[in-house]
């Protein structure tokens, strides 16, 4: 399974949107309760086999941190298997379209189409695949909407969806071998998942909670995930300038824990993951646009035979609409 893609899954929009400042919506942080689109970039790393000594780098040597240097390079000279090789990299980017739209004041719907472009080096052999992923929808209620108000606010959004095999799993070498898992642009699988986001503030202070569960079917190679779960934090701070801009420092913590793949039903405990990742945040807003920023390092990895978590960067933009009426209920307020 793309590590990449577990996660742009995971990740579901903690860092979210919401008030008119000085109109019609107040909020938790600028337009989280507004229907918007947004074009995200995200980048992360594994590199360094830490059970020999070696330490990860963020940007390991000759990589491409936007895209790969080649893209949909065939290498039949690759092999996926790790002999310690201190030049050793994975890199995992997705370029993705994200949309929100609310249907009623409650209920949001949300879809993420990515495309993925995937590297990895193993042994002094580099192999680059790039294609569409697999796209994400997924519903959200807003238990609690507690928004309107000065002082202490808060909001509690349950939900859940699907992961949906729309990526290519089948990249083949000029020998017609399958790539692994890892390096495929989509999975073949659908996967359920099911998630909490707490976001709740006090003036200008405030904190984003946000957990998941999933779980993946097989492929049909009998290839698949096994359960996975993820957790993120954001402490935030609003700092206003002037009517129109506002800022939002934050430090994020991220952690993410699977027992890795599985091939015909059974466990294999390839690329298990359990790691957690911190980093300062920024996200600048301009009246109905927002500028989206982050970047994690480990702070805690378990050892592994493979290349460690090194880090990951998230660059997205937004647009967010002042929505005036629901498909469903009454009209905004």
């Amino acid at each position: 399974m793309n590590k990449f893609l577990l996660l742009s899954a995971l990740l579901l929009p903690a860092a979210a949107r919401a008030c008119d400042i000085c109109g019609c919506f107040m909020g938790i942080t600028p337009y989280d309760n507004q229907s918007g689109i947004s074009l995200m970039h995200r980048y992360r790393s594994f590199s360094a086999y830490r059970t020999v000594g070696q330490e990860p780098q963020f940007f390991p040597a000759g990589v491409g941190v936007l895209t790969p240097r080649r893209l949909n390079s065939v290498d039949a000279g690759y092999r996926h298997n790790h002999q310690n090789d201190p030049t050793d990299y994975e890199a995992f980017r997705v370029v993705e379209l994200r949309a929100k739209y609310f249907l009623a004041r409650r209920l949001e719907l949300n879809a993420f189409v990515p495309y993925v472009m995937n590297t990895s080096q193993i042994n002094g052999q580099q192999l680059n695949v790039s294609g569409l992923g697999d796209v994400t929808v997924f519903a959200g209620f807003h238990l609690i909407r507690n928004i309107e108000t000065a002082g202490i606010q808060s909001r509690l959004i349950v939900g859940g969806g699907l992961k949906l095999p729309t990526g290519d799993y089948s990249r083949q070498n000029a020998r017609g071998v399958r790539y692994s898992m890892l390096s495929q642009p989509g999975t073949g699988t659908t996967d359920g998942f099911a998630y909490a986001n707490y976001i709740g503030s006090y003036r200008s202070l405030g904190l984003s909670l946000n957990g998941s569960y999933r779980l993946a079917s097989e492929n049909t190679y009998r290839n698949s995930l096994a359960p996975s779960v993820a957790a993120f934090a954001n402490l935030f701070y609003r700092l206003p300038l002037g009517d129109n801009w506002q800022l939002y420092p934050s430090a994020q913590l991220f952690y993410e824990r699977t027992d890795g793949e599985m091939l015909e039903g059974r466990l294999t405990h390839e690329h298990e993951m359990n790691n957690a990742l911190l980093g300062p945040g920024l996200d600048v807003y301009y009246r109905n646009f927002s500028l989206n920023t982050a970047v994690q390092f480990p702070v805690y990895t378990a050892l592994t035979d493979h290349p460690a978590s090194a880090g990951r960067l998230v660059l997205a933009l937004g647009y967010s609409f002042k929505q005036t009426k629901y498909l469903l209920g009454k009209k905004a307020e």
